[in-house]
């Protein structure tokens, strides 16, 4: 039984080998339909228990069809729908369930609720998101840039443009430790990454450079990462933070700045932070880095169980 919570906490050889498991069962999938099983059933009568704290869209639908994929069924709660919101303790809920479920995942507005629920379950748990992490999303990225643009993404030169102190962020920058690729920022002043976590990431040889410029640091990029301003919990003057990104919206001319054939994607949901005819235009892959969510979370399922290939 293995946890996956933060990408910064698990071996670069794991996370290598979800990415080759994704891929061979992707290659596998081309016959079948969305519902039909892998023929091998690897996890065949096992419950995955999803607890929601927050909206979601892209990681609700993939762990569903993940687990459905790989044989299993999936149970989705939000948590407001259990006593853990009435004052049931949190060591009883992370029992409870443990004792249905055969693995869990979170996605939470608490990061403390999520190591506290590691401690408390006996079962794998799984960061579905934090407020300091994503680990699943940025994962699945790696896969869709290696995919797409056919080599390493060691080789590659990956860029995010906008708010550098987010949890998509945070685990780029993890990633970019684990999997050796540079990687340009360009944010704002006072938007600037976690001075912890950057101790960190330079402790660990990373490749990062910061820019207060969005076109310095898109310049010879690969692939051009950004997410929206305003997150859903944002406690913030809205139009007071917005007007500081104004001048970090992904356009044609920031793209321009970028190799010809570079690739532009979005966790999403999108906001002001790109324009149309980015998000729209030929190298958007915002759709096929949504879909690749369904075979890299398989991959992270079958690692938590114990049953990487």
């Amino acid at each position: 039984m293995k946890h996956f919570l933060y990408l910064k906490d698990i071996p670069a050889s794991d996370l290598k080998k979800i990415l080759i498991d994704a891929k061979k069962r992707k290659s596998k999938r081309k016959k079948l339909s969305t519902l039909e099983t892998d023929k091998d059933n690897p996890l065949k009568g096992k419950l995955l228990v999803q607890m929601f704290e927050k909206s979601s869209t892209r990681t609700r639908l993939s762990f569903y069809l993940a687990i459905r994929q790989l044989g299993g069924g999936a149970l989705t709660l939000r948590a407001d729908e259990l006593h853990l919101a009435k004052g049931e303790s949190l060591p009883d809920t992370a029992k409870i369930l443990s004792t249905y479920g055969n693995a869990f995942m979170l996605r939470t507005d608490s990061d403390k609720k999520l190591d506290e629920f590691k401690k408390n379950v006996s079962i794998p748990i799984i960061n579905g998101l934090s407020p300091s992490s994503h680990p699943t999303q940025v994962l699945s990225d790696v896969f869709t840039i290696e995919e797409i643009k056919k080599k390493s993404i060691s080789k590659l030169n990956i860029c995010w443009i906008g708010d550098a102190n987010n949890n998509v962020i945070n685990s780029l920058i993890e990633a970019s430790v684990k999997f050796s690729f540079k990687l340009n920022i360009g944010c704002p002043k006072k938007y600037e990454p976690s001075q912890n976590l950057l101790k960190w990431a330079k402790r660990n040889n990373a490749k990062i450079k910061i820019f207060n410029d969005s076109k310095r640091a898109a310049k010879g990029s690969d692939v051009v990462f950004t997410d929206k301003v305003i997150s859903l919990n944002d406690k913030v003057n809205k139009a007071k933070k917005l007007s500081k990104f104004k001048n970090f919206k992904v356009d044609t001319k920031v793209m321009s700045c970028a190799k010809k054939d570079a690739i532009f994607l979005h966790c999403l949901p999108r906001g002001s932070e790109v324009s149309d005819d980015v998000f729209l235009g030929k190298q958007s892959k915002v759709w096929a880095q949504a879909l690749n969510r369904v075979y890299v979370q398989k991959s992270i399922l079958l690692y938590c169980f114990g049953k990487l290939r």
